[in-house]
């Protein structure tokens, strides 16, 4: 994992709660932003009939199922080496490692993210990101078995997403989750006259410390 950048999950910190005194709002306030919250669901990702879902999904799943994950590696004259990944590969406890590739065909990928809870082989990672450019293959027939929430790419225009994702929100080039889902985001951008999709994301949040250096 040369290359790879990995950031440490921050420890979550529980702060103690002050009781406030009665007639102060408090209460009210909290009522408020519960009514505001959307409720967080997970929107499955298919690819040639398999399920991925972030969050849960390995990368030995995907390896089992057939995939090709790379990963690519800049030597110190700028020339990049792509290499398939060892699912044998140490990796740390409580990590976040970006800069992986899941190949449909060879002009359709996704960018992924792994992450892990404890000190495992790369194998035992979970997907926690997907990341889909479609526009390199837009007349690529495996786009047809590419499914997000079960609905075809090739299907999924603008006025599509729409329908299929009505709590989401946006204009004619983009459609997102809201803020308000909190434990799941999804972006999707539209291009052409026909608003086809061009690209869409799937990821389960992580309290990921930024700040961290790269390995």
């Amino acid at each position: 994992m040369k290359q790879w950048k990995r950031r440490g999950l921050a420890c979550l910190l529980l702060s103690v709660l002050v009781l406030a005194l009665a007639g102060c709002g408090d209460a009210g306030d909290s009522e408020e932003a519960a009514s505001n919250e959307v409720e967080s669901v997970l929107y499955p990702v298919t690819i040639n009939g398999s399920e991925i879902r972030v969050g849960e999904t390995t990368v030995q799943t995907l390896l089992d199922a057939g995939f090709k994950i790379t990963v690519s590696e800049m030597d110190a004259n700028k020339q990049i080496t792509q290499y398939e990944i060892d699912p044998d590969t140490d990796l740390d406890a409580n990590s976040y490692y970006s800069g992986a590739s899941i190949w449909v065909t060879d002009n359709v990928f996704a960018h992924v993210s792994i992450v892990t809870e404890e000190a495992t082989k790369l194998g035992n990672g979970v997907i926690a990101r997907m990341e889909f450019s479609l526009t390199g293959g837009q007349d690529d027939p495996a786009l047809a078995n590419i499914l997000f929430n079960n609905v075809p790419v090739t299907e999924l225009n603008r006025e599509k997403a729409g329908e299929v994702f009505p709590d989401f929100t946006g204009d004619e080039n983009m459609w997102f989750s809201p803020a308000e889902m909190r434990e799941y985001e999804y972006f999707m951008s539209f291009t052409g006259e026909d608003k086809a999709l061009a690209k869409f994301s799937a990821e389960k949040e992580y309290d990921v410390d930024w700040s961290s250096s790269d390995s």
